[in-house]
């Protein structure tokens, strides 16, 4: 399943999905957190690694994950410039999705598939407005 088939699911429905996946004191989540534990055991099972965390975007056009404390660390993310610009990302966001670990000459896991943007699908969360435009 992918963001977007939880999404459309009620709150009742997620419950439920999260109790028959063994997601511990399901029911204290809001909506899309529910959405978020559901897509970490989904990503899980299937052998995956599922990541997030605060995007901070450089001069350079990539980005990286910071997943603690927003300061670089070893557990960042390493996300390319082709999703920063496919998806419109910007320093702030809070994105979501798979990762793969690091190959031989590479110091970071590597963002694979964006899954959540500031808890949205990021296909429709293309359309947002800029601050400064407002």
């Amino acid at each position: 399943m992918q963001f977007a088939d939880y999404e459309s699911k009620t709150l009742t429905e997620l419950q439920k999905i999260a109790k028959e996946s063994g997601i511990d004191n399901y029911t204290r989540y809001r909506k899309r957190e529910l959405i978020y534990e559901l897509l970490k055991v989904l990503a899980t099972q299937e052998g995956r690694i599922f990541s997030q965390g605060v995007l901070e975007t450089l001069a350079e056009g990539y980005g990286f994950l910071r997943v603690d404390n927003y300061e670089p660390g070893p557990d960042d993310v390493y996300v390319s410039n082709s999703q920063i610009r496919r998806f419109h990302l910007r320093t702030g966001d809070l994105v979501a999705g798979q990762v793969r670990p690091p190959k031989d000459n590479e110091r970071y896991f590597s963002l694979l598939k964006t899954q959540a943007v500031n808890y949205l699908d990021p296909d429709s969360y293309q359309e947002r407005t800029y601050f400064e435009e407002l």
